[in-house]
């Protein structure tokens, strides 16, 4: 939906230019384009590791272009987990052994394409398992331990989406430092006539336009959507991490399955009739 609000913004804000008689040429000013852009992107390279702007760029991409997990991912992750689970009560611990040591070769991961795409949803689980399976941990061990992975990659996610907020927030300023070149370069002109003078003080004026639109119409947006995806992609690891606290208290896949479902957000969440048909379809195939 990113792509959409993109195009809403820019037929609003040009076409209703345009409809009062304004020339879309005036606006194309590439040297103000420069001075904005290249001040931006140097400030993003001060203030941040190479890390968290590869992050922000993917994630960025992600926010216009991606989809966040929903009904249909949640009922799919409550049956993988069911059915896997399903086998640890059944065949015991080496059973799953092979699944979680090499996901992307496991019959049962295969058969659930959204999960093992989800690289952070594969590690959180498959590493937690082999975990819980070589030590003797408790049902608050792996409550701590999962809500601590949580909270890291929380707050690596948020710094990539606050190095874009930053870098948004600076555009207006940097829009006025184009303006403000645009004025001192119209100082030499002011014998060249009102038109000539009028034309260079409207292209300055484009560039606190330019970064006041980039702020508040394109990456302030896209950090709250990153935001959003950073929150939503949280849920999906917070209703694994139900499921493997419930396992390691001892609960049957079942109830397993319960305690996950019940972490999801109620407009996201399956019912308990569609759960049931879902796990009896995972327990046959088991």
């Amino acid at each position: 939906m990113g792509a959409v609000g993109a195009l809403v913004v820019l037929v609003c804000v040009f076409g209703a230019y345009m409809a009062h008689g304004g020339h879309i040429h005036v606006v194309w000013q590439p040297s103000e384009f420069i001075i904005i852009g290249g001040a931006a992107v140097g400030a993003l390279i001060i203030a941040n590791p190479m890390s968290t702007i590869k992050m922000m760029v993917s994630m960025a991409i992600k926010a216009w272009f991606g989809k966040t997990p929903g009904k249909k991912e949640y009922l799919e992750l409550l049956q993988m987990l069911f059915q896997l689970f399903q086998i640890f009560r059944k065949d015991g611990p080496q059973a799953v052994e092979r699944h979680i040591e090499e996901p992307e070769k496991s019959e049962i991961f295969k058969q659930y394409p959204t999960f093992l795409k989800n690289h952070h949803a594969v590690d959180f689980l498959c590493d937690t398992m082999k975990i819980t399976l070589s030590a003797d941990l408790s049902q608050y061990d792996v409550d701590d331990l999962l809500n601590d992975d949580i909270k890291v990659i929380h707050e690596e996610e948020h710094a990539a989406q606050h190095a874009l907020q930053n870098m948004g927030d600076a555009l207006p300023g940097l829009g006025i430092v184009a303006a403000v070149l645009g004025i001192v370069h119209t100082m030499g002109y002011l014998t060249a006539g009102t038109e000539k003078i009028g034309e260079l003080i409207g292209a300055a004026l484009i560039g606190t336009f330019v970064g006041i639109l980039m702020c508040y119409g394109f990456l302030g947006p896209t950090a709250a959507k990153i935001g959003s995806d950073v929150n939503a992609e949280g849920r999906y690891l917070s209703v694994i991490k139900a499921a493997m606290v419930a396992l390691q208290r001892g609960a049957p896949p079942l109830v397993c399955v319960e305690y996950a479902r019940r972490a999801i957000f109620p407009h996201d969440r399956p019912s308990f009739t569609e759960v049931d048909a879902a796990t009896k379809g995972a327990k046959k195939a088991a």
